[in-house]
């Protein structure tokens, strides 16, 4: 039976997402001049005031203050009727040392039996219906936002637009699971404010619909077939949105993960990804799902996958890998048994995460908006500045997870 599935995005201006940006920022800084810090830093915004908290041990001292007004004032909270302004904004730091109790289950004499800086389970999906082997819903409701900030870094075809935004798509599936069209998309944007409402609502209606979703469906032809003039537009659907931002509502750091994974699809452990350095598992362990989940799925093992692994604090081995194919596997051998070859394809100790998906360089600013899944892998050159003036370049890989490298290997392991 046809059904309906939905997913949504938020973006780079919405507080959560400021504040998941402020804290990796702190992680990459801290990262880039010390590799070997442990961090877990959380962010608050809020009208005209940030706070800072969290444990670090690092080597390295950081201007927390300045790292976090230059990632304001990058995603665009530059003007003081924003009530949140770059330059202005009060800034807080509770940040102190990490509890000697959590680092020593962490660190060992020897780091290959780094033991996991926290319980829990993690999951990874992956599926075939989209290029990037991510959920077609979300990754439209992604698009869009990234799309109208482009837009209003632009300031040219759309002048009002301000920094808060999110976006929501709902889509028919067939009774194959195969997407076939658009039901439904909404969209909220913050805007200057206007002389008369109903001008605001009627201009910003017709700017989405003809300047906005024309772009996507123009730089996304593969899923032209999917828009048609029966689509449900919900555009600023409570009408005004002046107030927005950290003045609009309070922002924390980790309050988006079904935003920052698979938009619904899946599953997830519940434990956040930004302001946390990689030796929490809350992180690694779910880019390794991902990167485990996404092999796979390109080498043919199934459609659709999700991988579950799960840790015991201070200890290295997980306590087990779970696999579900949903019905999907194209090999005669049980979730179970793919369960078992993931294991020996893959080692999930923390350290071989670290080592295998490069996880100790400053990459995480790049993962805080527009989700942590399904972006481009890509090589790229970073400079850090420190309150001394030392300067450190860096030549990064983003999105290590994204890699297809394990192919080959898995489709041997499968027979494939």
């Amino acid at each position: 039976m046809a059904y309906l599935f939905t997913s949504e995005s938020v973006s780079e201006g919405h507080p959560d997402k400021i504040a998941d940006q402020i804290s990796d920022a702190l992680i990459d800084n801290f990262l880039a001049f010390d590799p070997d810090s442990k961090v877990a830093c959380e962010t608050l915004v809020t009208t005209g005031q940030v706070i800072l908290a969290g444990e670090v041990k690092s080597k390295t001292y950081l201007d927390v203050q300045q790292i976090a007004r230059e990632v304001i004032k990058k995603i665009g909270y530059t003007k003081s009727e924003y009530m949140f302004d770059a330059n202005s904004c009060g800034i807080l730091s509770a940040i102190h040392e990490q509890s000697q109790d959590i680092n020593q289950g962490v660190d060992r004499q020897s780091k290959e039996e780094q033991g996991a800086g926290d319980q829990g389970m993690m999951f990874g999906y992956a599926t075939n219906e989209t290029e990037d082997y991510m959920p077609l819903a979300l990754n439209l409701s992604h698009k869009l936002l990234q799309e109208l900030a482009v837009l209003r870094r632009e300031n040219s075809e759309i002048t009002y637009l301000r920094p808060d935004a999110k976006s929501q798509v709902t889509l028919e599936y067939d009774d194959d699971n195969k997407p076939v069209r658009i039901e439904a998309i909404v969209i909220s944007t913050q805007h200057d404010d206007f002389a008369e409402e109903a001008t605001m609502l009627a201009k910003i209606d017709k700017d989405i619909k003809e300047i906005l979703i024309p772009r996507i469906i123009k730089n996304n032809p593969q899923y032209a077939h999917l828009f048609n003039d029966a689509i449900q537009y919900h555009i600023n659907p409570t009408g005004k949105f002046v107030i927005g931002g950290p003045h609009g509502d309070a922002g924390l750091t980790g309050r988006k993960i079904i935003v920052d994974t698979y938009g619904g699809k899946g599953a997830h452990g519940g434990g956040a990804f930004s302001g946390k350095d990689p030796s929490k598992v809350d992180r690694s362990a779910a880019y390794a799902t991902r990167h485990i989940a996404k092999n796979l799925v390109a080498a043919g093992v199934a459609d659709e996958i999700l991988v579950q692994v799960s840790y015991a604090i201070g200890v290295a081995k997980p306590m087990g890998i779970f696999v579900d194919t949903y019905g999907t596997k194209k090999v005669n051998l049980t979730n179970g048994e793919i369960a078992k070859k993931v294991e020996q394809l893959f080692d999930m100790r923390p350290y071989f995460i670290e080592q295998r998906l490069k996880l100790r360089n400053p990459i995480y600013s790049e993962t805080a908006a527009y989700g942590h899944m399904g972006r481009k892998p890509e090589t790229v050159t970073k400079t850090f500045t420190a309150p001394n003036g030392e300067q450190k370049t860096v030549e990064v890989e983003l999105f290590t997870w994204e890699k297809l490298d394990y192919v080959d290997k898995v489709k041997e392991a499968f027979e494939l």
